[in-house]
């Protein structure tokens, strides 16, 4: 039999924006949270780079925001754009007065490091890169610590519940039990779908739920073809990979090919700090003409454990010691730009749904995010979610909804093969470079195996309807621009400017 939970909010997600949309709103209801593992399994907890914020001398929001555009590449919205970096000190300041550890200097002022295109040192840190984890102790403690928030560990939002022209909740497994939860608003913060990927930094959660449950849902969705690349993932046999951030390059760490070439100063002038997606087409570049391609952090020896207390212990876990040895690395899949379509409050086109995080698409990032901006994203939109929905009147009396039970997961065998060839066929026909040919294949055996997989709320089709949105979008964009790159377009062109793809 169903369960039915009835509740004043329902979240689904527990990274950054979800963790701050329950609970500014549990001020004003009951909030019932849904994770689908752990409430620390998130890409939050991964983030190593920061959070950007005009907190320094010398700094502002005005020039926060020409950093943010410049980056998007034509394709941010800027009202958006103006609220992230606004009100994205206050965020960050109020995360600091509730016990999140920011690093300081000997006076006590928050250290501020630098990052690929940014042009004042404006990211805050946590331990060195452990800003992301420290942000989630932060928020987690403070969820745990709230009396009228419910979390649902292993809770797989499996459909939105429409009716009429509202979402009144969601259908979720939890813990295998099929359990519908109704609420007077329903905030989707289930971050990225990194896993659609081969290669990626994303935890194996992001499996792209949230854009796929939306979808599914007639919810308008923009930009999915706007996939970030981070250019240094530890290159090693796993999955994920392990993430070396930003603030490595940031610091004076280069990039050398096999035979010890630096190649990024002749291919852009801001060299290893230039935009990600070029920096991950030119490391990409390298690798197709056959070399290997490290990071050179030698002459930071000294320093290296101190500033980098977990990437050092990453890559010693696994033989590597950064102050003798390069590191190995390729780019891979970390960020989407794109997503659900909210306005400035976070509300969707569906009536009672809200996004924010990862999964939303505010205009803010464009065509490619800015280093650090998503952390802070994630706050500042998620804190106007909050704000909007505790004024959403209560549901009237709901019509009787349908029994309705879990989709079977009896042959995970044949399931994980599917999400394998997924993963396979993206970072062949839809990765870092793209061409018409490669995406219509890449369409033709995501539509291959969708003949081959049971049809059902599961996290393989949740990861064949979000690969479907990236290649098909991908493949409607004829142009090159930010983090979507055609190698038969390969330039960009102003009648696409300010053009968004839209489902």
């Amino acid at each position: 039999m169903t369960e039915r939970l009835r509740t004043r909010f329902v979240v689904i997600g527990t990274g950054v924006a979800g963790l701050h949309a329950a609970w500014r709103a549990s001020a004003h209801g009951d909030v019932t949270i849904l994770t689908k593992a752990s409430l620390f399994d998130s890409a939050t907890a991964y983030a190593q780079g920061g959070i950007a914020a005009a907190l320094g001398a010398g700094d502002s929001p005005q020039l926060h925001r020409q950093d943010t555009l410049a980056a998007g590449a034509a394709l941010c919205d800027s009202a958006a754009v103006e609220v992230l970096v606004a009100e994205g000190p206050q965020r960050v300041r109020e995360l600091a007065s509730i016990g999140a550890r920011f690093d300081t200097d000997t006076r006590g002022k928050l250290s501020l490091g630098k990052e690929a295109a940014h042009s004042r040192h404006r990211i805050v840190h946590a331990q060195g890169d452990q800003t992301g984890a420290e942000v989630a102790r932060t928020l987690i403690e403070r969820v745990k610590a709230t009396p009228n928030i419910t979390i649902l560990e292993r809770a797989r939002a499996l459909d939105l519940i429409v009716s009429g022209t509202r979402c009144i909740g969601v259908r979720a497994s939890v813990a295998g039990r099929a359990v519908e939860i109704i609420a007077d608003a329903t905030v989707i913060a289930t971050g990225g779908c990194g896993q659609v990927y081969r290669y990626t930094t994303n935890p194996v959660v992001a499996t792209g739920d949230g854009f796929a449950i939306a979808h599914r849902a007639g919810v308008r969705l923009a930009d999915m073809e706007f996939v970030q690349f981070h250019p240094t993932a530890l290159n090693t046999p796993e999955t994920p990979l392990a993430l070396i951030s930003e603030a490595v390059r940031g610091e004076g760490a280069i990039l050398v090919n096999e035979r010890g070439q630096r190649f990024m100063t002749r291919r852009h002038r801001l060299a290893e700090l230039a935009p990600r997606d070029i920096v991950s087409r030119e490391v990409f570049r390298e690798q197709m003409d056959g070399s290997a391609v490290y990071l050179d952090a030698r002459k930071m020896a000294r320093v290296f454990s101190r500033r980098f207390p977990g990437i050092f212990a990453l890559c010693r876990a696994r033989g590597i010691d950064p102050r003798k040895d390069r590191i190995p690395v390729t780019p891979a899949a970390h960020y989407m730009m794109g997503g659900i379509i909210t306005d400035l409050a976070g509300r969707s086109s569906l009536e009672r749904l809200y996004a924010c995080g990862e999964v939303s698409c505010t205009g803010v990032h464009g065509a490619n995010r800015l280093a650090s901006n998503s952390l802070l994203e994630g706050l500042v939109f998620a804190e106007r979610v909050a704000n909007d929905m505790i004024a959403m009147p209560r549901l009237p009396r709901l019509p009787r909804l349908p029994q309705w039970s879990v989709p079977s997961l009896d042959d995970r065998g044949a399931a994980q093969v599917a999400a394998d060839r997924i993963r396979e066929v993206m970072w062949i026909g839809a990765g870092i470079a793209r061409t018409a040919k490669g995406l219509r294949k890449c369409i033709a055996e995501l539509d291959d195996i969708r003949s081959r997989i049971t049809p059902g709320a599961t996290e393989e089709q949740n990861l064949l309807d979000t690969a479907h949105l990236i290649a098909e979008a991908a493949l409607m964009r004829k142009e090159s621009r930010g983090g979507h790159f055609r190698q038969d377009f390969p330039r960009e062109k102003k009648k696409w400017r300010g053009k968004h793809i839209e489902w």
